[in-house]
């Protein structure tokens, strides 16, 4: 999994597999997510992240167990 902030254009993307987008889905206004050919979540795009995300440059990774 990666996580990739563009303050150029204020988009903040967690690809969570690599693959083709086959298609992309606005499932809420400024949220994109992608998928390929077999239906897999490829990523997912928060547009205007900076107004979405608390702090869209800082990623805090936790695990359980």
């Amino acid at each position: 999994m990666k996580v990739e902030y563009d303050g150029e254009t204020d988009t903040l993307t967690v690809i969570l597999r690599q693959g083709v987008v086959a298609e992309s889905d606005e499932d809420k206004p400024g949220i994109i997510l992608d998928y390929d050919d077999a239906g897999n979540l490829l990523s997912i795009e928060v547009l205007d992240a900076s107004r979405r995300v608390e702090e869209p440059r800082h990623v805090t990774f936790s695990t359980n167990g």
